[in-house]
């Protein structure tokens, strides 16, 4: 985590190494407001520090390791509002917004920091690929609220599908980046693992990034993070028109939830989703409840020992977790 510590002051450093401790795994955030306790978010619990109070002095330290020293370098991530560093991880920002006809042209006199912290999860999505191909890989959306591992689970598929696994061949990945959440890019550069056949379109707009990819890479399989606009469905089925499969994510607390959504309705009326994979809210991100089919029939088998969590644990279907990518 040398990336993010040394984005603080030595003083602050010093706090946070010795709060979090052995505890690195487990975070999630790690929130700065100036002139308040900063507060570290874990996967169970939050912790305010109390005795940690970050000064303007310590923001504008923050803000050039950010930039480098260079606001201009960061001038379109300003305007977008998050910051991706090395390792993958995001730094959000807020403070005063500064506004040209209407539509935002940077942030600056920041106040708060929200550096969240990316988790690459090696092999999380295995256990679900016996549902998710057959033959031939299953459009799929998966639903699931903020911070359940949606993006985790998008990687992981990612990896495994452009990579190949047991009788799945590898397949032409792309990947829409727009939040360079998935690869972490920096400089166009995946800091994650995505696979041997995958190529990435970061910090671009999904409906654009959706024909631009294949247009220019013809992917057999597109993957796109956080859709939810009618310009992201009509490129999503512009990409289904044009042969190609879909495996992406979308906020929501169920799939009844994404029922009522009407941006959503083109999609769900046409059946362009053969798999929905439903993530639940709990104390530990990653749990799948439910694996549904077109019919609204959940397919999933419970394992008989453990709870259902994106991690190496029991397998559904052995055939297809041993030797792992």
């Amino acid at each position: 985590m040398d990336e993010i510590i040394r984005l603080f002051p030595t003083e602050i450093q010093s706090e946070l190494t010795s709060e979090v401790g052995d505890q690195w795994t487990s975070l999630q955030e790690i929130r700065v407001r100036i002139g308040r306790s900063v507060e570290l978010i874990f996967d169970d619990q939050s912790r305010m520090l109390k005795d940690v109070i970050p000064s303007m002095e310590d923001g504008t330290f923050l803000i050039n390791q950010l930039s480098q020293f260079s606001l201009y370098r960061i001038e379109d991530e300003l305007r977008e509002g998050f910051i991706t560093i090395e390792g993958g991880h995001r730094v959000g920002l807020s403070g005063k917004v500064n506004t040209i006809n209407g539509a935002v042209k940077a942030i600056k006199h920041i106040s708060s920091f929200n550096i969240r912290v990316a988790k690459e999860k090696i092999g999380v999505a295995l256990k679900y690929i016996p549902y998710l191909y057959e033959e031939q890989i299953a459009s799929t959306l998966i639903i699931g609220p903020p911070q359940t591992g949606k993006t985790t689970l998008l990687r992981d598929l990612a990896r495994i599908i452009s990579t190949g696994y047991k009788q799945m061949p590898a397949h032409k990945v792309g990947i829409i980046d727009e939040r360079s959440e998935i690869g972490g890019s920096v400089k166009g550069v995946p800091q994650h693992h995505l696979g041997t056949r995958s190529d990435i379109m970061d910090a671009c707009p999904k409906a654009e990034g959706l024909m631009m990819m294949i247009r220019s890479m013809s992917p057999e399989v597109i993957v796109v993070d956080e859709i939810g606009s009618k310009e992201d469905v009509d490129a999503l089925m512009e990409a289904l028109h044009a042969g190609v499969k879909i495996i992406c994510s979308v906020h929501g607390e169920s799939f009844s939830d994404i029922q009522k959504r009407p941006s959503l309705q083109p999609l769900l009326n046409q059946e362009v989703f053969d798999r929905f994979v439903c993530l639940s809210r709990s104390n530990k991100p990653g749990v799948v409840n439910g694996i549904l089919a077109k019919d609204g029939k959940n397919i999933l088998k419970k394992p008989r020992c453990a709870q259902n969590e994106m991690d190496r644990g029991t397998s559904i279907d052995k055939r297809y977790y041993l030797g792992g990518v």
